[in-house]
């Protein structure tokens, strides 16, 4: 058994089918194929059920393809550790993002990062939270940008930056007339909430002290939300980077207690050896943020 038979177990496991499989392995799909069959031969039981137009995992099958996914990553740390001592900030890099950070923290770090890592090849990836983490666990991401602590033991967090809610009214709004304003003056019917799975649903409610039960919940993007907001659909909690960008007809005021907002991490595996890359790439994001808040603070002023 060697790395190129697990690659292709769990090819075919991620498929569900030889040919695409054979195709992500860039081989042909007799040579995986036949790979596949010594491999079970060898270990005396059948990976997979073939039918004559899907393939479905046996569970045996299932088990070894758990555990070929951890050696695998293993193999790629085993490849980033030597990659690392000839050059740590050179070669390929995947970085996830929340779907609440990503449009917006992107803009601001991605051109920095390429002049304090010009060697470095990075890939971004935009999810939820439990499906980055997911990846991240299973070696297929490198780094995760999130606003919560990781559920998974093996994985660590450094703090990025702290990121307050701003409230974000229509400008004809009530609530827009004054300089701030009190979460506990929002009807719930009101309350704009994304779907089940984006964390900032959940730190939303957790600064309103609501249940949720009587919001509005929409499946769609932040984005989406706030043009809901500027139809005078109701009223939303957005973080403070989401805020700096203009919205025609949308207004974004400070809480009025200035206590709602959320903690912005870097989450790697505890394990990972490429550390150089995740402090230029921590201190790069730290340095950009407040650089913005500063010129955010200068525009207000003037």
């Amino acid at each position: 058994m060697n790395i190129r038979d697990l690659q292709y177990v769990v090819a075919v496991a991620d498929a569900g089918h030889f040919g695409r499989a054979a195709l992500a392995c860039h081989v042909s799909q007799p040579a995986l194929s036949g790979q596949i069959k010594k491999l079970e031969a060898r270990l005396g039981v059948a990976l997979f059920e073939r039918g004559n137009r899907s393939v479905r995992i046996t569970p045996v099958g299932a088990r070894i393809v758990g555990r070929a996914r951890v050696l695998l990553a293993l193999s790629d740390e085993i490849t980033e550790l030597a990659r690392a001592a000839r050059d740590p900030l050179a070669g390929p890099f995947r970085l996830g993002m929340i779907a609440t950070v990503g449009p917006y923290l992107a803009p601001l770090v991605l051109s920095a990062l390429h002049a304090a890592m010009p060697e470095l090849e990075l890939t971004l990836v935009e999810g939820m939270t439990r499906d980055l983490e997911a990846d991240l666990a299973r070696g297929e991401l490198d780094a995760v940008i999130q606003a919560t602590l990781p559920v998974d033991t093996g994985l660590r967090a450094v703090a990025l930056y702290d990121e307050p809610f701003l409230v974000a009214l229509a400008a004809e709004h009530p609530l827009a007339v004054g300089g701030s304003v009190d979460l506990a003056s929002i009807p719930e019917a009101e309350l704009l909430l994304l779907a089940d799975g984006h964390c900032l649903r959940d730190q939303v409610l957790g600064a309103c002290h609501r249940s949720g039960g009587g919001a509005n919940t929409r499946e769609t993007s932040l984005e989406t939300l706030l043009a809901l907001v500027a139809a005078g659909d109701g009223v939303t909690l957005v973080p403070e980077l989401v805020a700096q960008r203009a919205r025609e007809g949308v207004v974004f005021l400070p809480v009025a207690d200035g206590v709602a907002g959320r903690d912005v991490v870097l989450v790697s595996r505890a394990g990972f050896p490429r550390g150089q890359v995740l402090e230029v790439l921590a201190g790069v994001v730290r340095e950009r943020v407040a650089l913005h808040r500063a010129e955010a603070v200068r525009i207000n002023r003037s």
